[in-house]
């Protein structure tokens, strides 16, 4: 082996603790240890960098001036097993590990030096070398990360008093006091009661005698018996609270009732782990009607994306996003046209640039090799990408996506088009979610001197409610329990719905008149790309339930001409501007106001969420407070949009520009300096904190003469457009269940158009999709 000058360096150190190891795949694209290559991981800041054609590591030397890399190869072990299995006595707890599993080849590189081979016992590379193989992945680290974040105490386990101590009979820890289950039972840490569980998907069987118990008793916190381990973890609930959460004193408060954790050995899955089960089960058939595998899809276009926890919620959307061409042409470039960045794994354009070759390119769409079938003539699935990167940044701050739990794949969309909005697009790109953007112009006519008022908000998705109308004989489910069953409905009829006319309750600036206003909200620019929201959950006992109502949308082209504003005519009379000292006033419907607060609900925050919803109907005010909970401003006085002059004025143009170099739009930016007198430091910090906030559109004025301002989208008739995918959900709540994707693509061998099923890494033609249509949750319409 040759020397290298390198190797005591001042700057070589193996990874601590915190620092993220890149040692799985490239920060730049897909390729991975698994590669022939292998993967070459920096040994001074532990990035990731591919050495095959992309040469992304030799990128990454050039650029930090990084000369020594440790190159990591990993292969499958060929496993023979020549003995029967062991017999299984209870739930397995060990998994297999990585050794169990791969071989590992690793060499130290210097691309200064050009030594392909230097001596890993030299100077300080021993150190280094066992630090990285030693160290927690990226994605091991963020995924430790985010069930840490999962979980916390609270004030009913910091004050919990504990009653007379007695000692709970051995490891089985005996039955329910209300049953004679001897599983699924929960320890009451404050008296000692033992009560069963509710029954779980699995067999596991369960009566909620624990939470019966906590009912009568006023009792909050309880642990899960069989979840218990010797080094002190374990399932904690709070009944209180009405959430998981973690016991730092959970030795001392067991030893109370005589358990000691050294003795106690996990025998039941956890709650989580039982979550995870329950949303893997909701598998979408992929066969057919016979029995047959349904067609896997290899190539350009059908590359799947792994199930990384929970994330069937993100590769559903990703899918139905980069199956458009605005999102192709934006993220899948040539290789010499993209910039070097010094930290690609935190830079979100890289990391989407990366999801776009991965999933577009067809290089890792092939069949995995790993898995051996017994019938050698069985394609295998992919074995899929995992976008941990991606997930992570998009994650990064906030309170759900940074989290391992399942999450709703709408409030994700939305999420996602913030961010793309928000970072640079250098010409000749352009930003993807602008195909998304239109705007919607909202008519108010006074019910008594019939002036009326046009206001323009600017949007990127409709989210339509869904008519519910019962049947009138329920259905009877598998375990014989009556289920209420829904008339079908029609996309148009959801569409009229949700442009249709609706009273509010508010005074007229012009005539005083308490009568009301007719309020009525359509198109007034149409998208390139429409984004559908079916409205299915209600709120049931508090909690977000999906209602099964089929929604009828055919594959053909349609209209929308019909909802379309025709705007100001000739014959209306416009209300006169609001006085700059006066505001609007707001009557909130009293009868939902006590509704609200009989819930719980403080007053403003009932009068905040019926003005957002029309001022009738307590359940959608209901809907928005559980939807708003977490806004900044939650609890600040309503606004009515009038007040100061301070605000109603112009915004200063050349700050609206600023802030547009930050990735604010016009409308964003023009607003957030009203509400904040236009102070640009101020301003900033309001943007941020009202991130779902539309903006403020305006007429501009020009030597006295108005001009419209350009508005997003394109108001030209006929306006067709056509469904492109969907997003579907299997499941009762968007906590729970699965998600998938169904997208209309062109076959490359023979041009037919057909639906392509999207289930996580697996990527098949999908048949019957007409059923999976009218379950959709989430539509995306192209304009054709």
């Amino acid at each position: 082996m040759a020397s290298c000058k390198h190797t005591d360096a001042a700057e070589l150190r193996a990874p601590g603790p915190n620092q993220a190891v890149y040692r799985e795949d490239c920060t730049q694209c897909f390729d991975s240890i698994d590669d022939t290559t292998g993967l070459d991981v920096c040994l001074y800041c532990f990035n990731g960098g591919c050495t095959g054609h992309r040469q992304h590591s030799g990128l990454h030397q050039a650029l930090r001036s990084h000369p020594l890399v440790l190159n990591i190869r990993r292969a499958r072990k060929a496993v023979v097993r020549d003995e029967p299995p062991l017999k299984i006595s209870k739930i397995a707890i060990a998994a297999e590990t990585e050794a169990d599993r791969y071989d590992y080849t690793t060499s130290v590189r210097c691309y200064d030096c050009n030594i392909e081979d230097v001596d890993k016992s030299a100077g300080k590379l021993s150190t280094v070398v066992d630090g990285i193989m030693k160290a927690n992945t990226f994605s091991r680290q963020e995924e430790v990360k985010a069930w840490e974040q999962e979980f916390t105490t609270c004030d009913h386990i910091l004050t919990l008093q504990q009653e007379a101590p007695r000692k709970i009979q051995s490891q089985d820890l005996g039955h329910c006091s209300m049953c004679d289950l001897h599983e699924n039972l929960w320890l009451c840490l404050q008296c000692g009661n033992l009560g069963c569980g509710r029954a779980q998907f699995g067999g596991l069987k369960g009566n909620s005698h624990g939470l019966a118990h906590a009912d009568a008793s006023g009792h909050g916190v309880a642990v899960k018996l069989g979840s218990i381990t010797s080094d002190g973890t374990a399932d904690v609930y709070c009944y209180t609270c009405n959430e998981e959460r973690i016991d730092n004193d959970l030795g001392k408060h067991l030893a109370h009732w005589g358990i000691m954790l050294a003795e106690r050995e996990k025998t039941e899955k956890s709650l989580m782990e039982m979550q995870v089960d329950e949303n893997l089960r909701w598998e979408f058939s992929m066969t057919d009607d016979e029995g047959r595998e349904l067609e896997k899809l290899y190539g350009e276009g059908f590359t799947g994306l792994k199930n990384i926890g929970n994330s069937c919620y993100l590769a559903s959307t990703i899918q139905c996003l980069f199956a458009l061409p605005q999102f192709q042409g934006r993220y899948h470039l040539a290789e010499s046209d993209l910039p070097v960045v010094e930290d690609p794994a935190q830079d979100l354009e890289t990391q989407l640039r990366k999801l776009g070759d991965g999933l577009l390119s067809g290089r890792y769409s092939r069949p995995d090799t790993d898995v051996v079938s017994a019938d050698p003539s069985v394609t295998q699935y992919q074995k899929g990408l995992a976008p941990l990167m991606f997930k992570h940044l998009v994650g990064r701050g906030h309170p759900e996506f940074s989290t391992m739990r399942q999450q709703d794949s709408f409030e994700f969309l939305l999420h996602i088009f913030k961010l793309i909005a928000r970072t640079q697009h250098p010409a000749p790109l352009q930003d993807p979610t602008k195909a998304f953007r239109f705007a919607m112009e909202q008519r108010l006519q006074c019910l008594h001197c019939k002036k009326v008022r046009y206001r323009t908000d600017e949007q990127d998705n409709i989210s339509i409610p869904v008519p519910l109308r019962k049947l009138p004989s329920p259905s009877v489910t598998e375990d014989g329990k009556e289920a209420d069953e829904y008339e079908s409905v029609t996309l148009k009829e959801c569409l009229d719905n949700f442009t249709a006319e609706e009273i509010v309750e508010l005074t007229c600036s012009a005539c005083g008149s308490k009568a009301g206003f007719a309020k009525r909200s359509r198109f007034k620019t149409f998208p390139e790309v429409l984004a559908v929201n079916a409205r299915r959950f209600n709120l049931i006992n508090w909690v977000p339930t999906k209602v099964n109502v089929a929604v009828v949308v055919g594959d053909e082209p349609f209209h929308l001409d019909d909802y379309k504003s025709p705007g100001l005519q000739s014959s209306e009379e416009l209300l006169p501007e609001d006085d700059t000292d006066a505001k609007p006033t707001f009557s909130a419907n009293e009868a939902a106001v006590q509704q609200l607060e009989g819930m719980g609900f403080p007053r403003n925050r009932c009068e905040k969420a019926l003005h957002a919803t029309g001022n009738s109907d307590a359940n959608a005010a209901m809907e928005w407070l559980f939807t708003h909970m977490e806004d900044p401003d939650i609890d600040a006085p309503l606004d009515l949009g009038g007040g100061s002059s301070a605000k109603s004025g112009t915004a200063n143009p050349e700050k609206i520009e600023l802030l547009g170099a930050m990735g604010f739009g016009p409308p964003q930016a023009r607003k957030a300096l009203k509400e904040t007198e236009g102070d640009m430091e101020r301003a900033v910090e309001w943007l941020f904190s009202h991130p779902d906030d539309q903006g403020e559109f305006e007429d501009e004025y020009v030597s006295g003469v108005s001009t419209v301002k350009a508005l997003p989208g394109k108001s030209d008739l006929p306006a067709s457009f056509q469904l492109n995918s969907i997003i579907c959900h299997k499941g009762a709540s968007v906590h729970t269940g699965h998600y998938v994707a169904f997208i209309r693509k062109e076959l490359p061998e023979d041009g037919n158009v057909v639906w392509i099923l999207y289930n996580d890494e697996k990527v098949v033609k999908a048949l019957d999709v007409e059923e999976m249509k009218k379950f959709a949750y989430v539509y995306f319409f192209k304009a054709v």
